[in-house]
């Protein structure tokens, strides 16, 4: 047989999937994966229904369903006082990954480096490398802010983008204005494009205010916005998102999108169009999810666990140094094994893995799922691992 090649030598199977397997072998609760373990609006489910009843079965535009794109720009101009214009700015993707993937391969090339913030969601190194380009990755500081001073020092003449991510998985951090202020000199000082993954846009907490790209002009113009419905309707299953940029940048985005997925499940996107008429689900996602965050974050605030600051997403860090000396990875799998519990450790999100004694909990989860949870990490108290 021939041997396969491959552009991703040193790349194996995802955290997410390893860690949520082991929790399926030992029966534990997996508050690792970022997924719901609930379900979505009725409502919507029989959107999808009725969409398909209605013969919206067959291809969709390229680019996505007109209505679904004018959705989206009137949500993103109304909350940012952006200018997207549906039919040249927005297109529908398979989900954020795919946005994110094409959105790179659409603004570098080969030799290209791109800066990515660590710790950095697990896809944004491939895909840079599968472009050919390079990943440089910066560290936040120690309490998980974003360091300029950090990001500027590791710009040099071959940098091409940015990728920026806020609310931030895994910290919970979020950007703030100063930050897009400070992105947006360095952008337009080194002439950099920036793919913003904002994916928990509406999962920002205690009254805080989600400082997306499209609300900066200068960092609009040069930027890619990536988002999900999967994550803001509890579907992330469907693999829905979008990605709204400028007419030049999405002319060279939709260049790559038609050959590769060329567009996305057709009765789903006329279900979306269709629910985002009530703009209550995702206005109320914010203080839903912080609800959650509180409840979590009180039932294990007795524990061992150091819980460290919570701003967005669905993801809560705890520093786990009182417990053990292990490793992340093999603290991780210590919780899930004999505690009872999974999580996903932050090493694993660097290129050079940094032991700082932290992991991640997902609460986006049922008020018994985190319940049950929080009874296991409370045995916690007196245990050594």
């Amino acid at each position: 047989m021939p041997v396969l090649p491959t552009k991703l030598p040193h790349t194996g199977t995802t955290i997410f999937t390893v860690m949520s397997a082991l929790a399926a072998e030992h029966g534990a609760v997996n508050l690792g994966q970022g997924f719901p373990d609930f379900g979505t609006d009725p409502a919507l489910l029989q959107a999808v229904t009725d969409a398909m009843a209605a013969g919206y079965n067959q291809y969709p535009p390229m680019t996505g369903v007109p209505a679904l794109r004018q959705a989206v720009a009137a949500k993103l101009n109304a909350l940012y006082g952006s200018a997207y214009d549906a039919d040249r700015d927005i297109t529908i993707t398979a989900g954020g990954t795919q946005g994110l993937i094409t959105a790179i391969h659409a603004c570098v090339g080969a030799g290209d480096e791109v800066i990515i913030i660590e710790p950095a969601y697990d896809s944004y190194d491939p895909a840079i490398r599968l472009a050919g380009a390079v990943p440089v990755g910066v560290p936040m500081t120690l309490d998980y802010r974003l360091d300029w001073d950090a990001v500027r020092a590791a710009v040099t003449p071959r940098t091409r983008a940015l990728v920026l991510n806020t609310p931030h998985n895994p910290s919970g951090r979020i950007a703030t204005a100063d930050d897009q202020r400070e992105l947006a000199q360095i952008a337009e000082q080194h002439d950099l494009f920036v793919v913003s993954d904002e994916v928990y846009e509406h999962m920002v907490f205690d009254g805080a205010a989600h400082e997306s790209v499209a609300r900066h002009p200068g960092l609009r113009e040069r930027s890619f916005l990536v988002s999900s419905f999967g994550k803001t309707f509890h579907v992330t299953g469907w693999k829905v998102g979008f990605v709204a940029a400028p007419p030049a940048l999405s002319a060279a985005f939709r260049r790559l999108h038609q050959y590769t997925v060329f567009t996305v499940h057709t009765p789903t996107q006329h279900a979306i169009a269709a629910y985002l008429a009530d703009p209550a689900p995702w206005q109320g996602l914010s203080g839903f999810y912080q609800a959650k965050r509180d409840a979590f974050r009180a039932a294990i605030e007795g524990t061992p666990l150091k819980l460290l600051p919570c701003e967005g997403t669905y993801f809560q860090t705890v520093d786990y140094r009182a417990v053990s000396d292990k490793t992340e990875l093999e603290f991780a799998r210590w919780l899930t094994t004999e505690v009872g519990v999974a999580a996903i450790p932050l090493s694993v999100f660097y290129q050079q893995p940094q032991e700082r004694g932290h992991v991640r909990f997902c609460f986006a989860k049922r008020d018994e799922t985190l319940a049950k949870a929080a009874q296991c990490l409370q045995a916690l108290a007196g245990r050594r691992a």
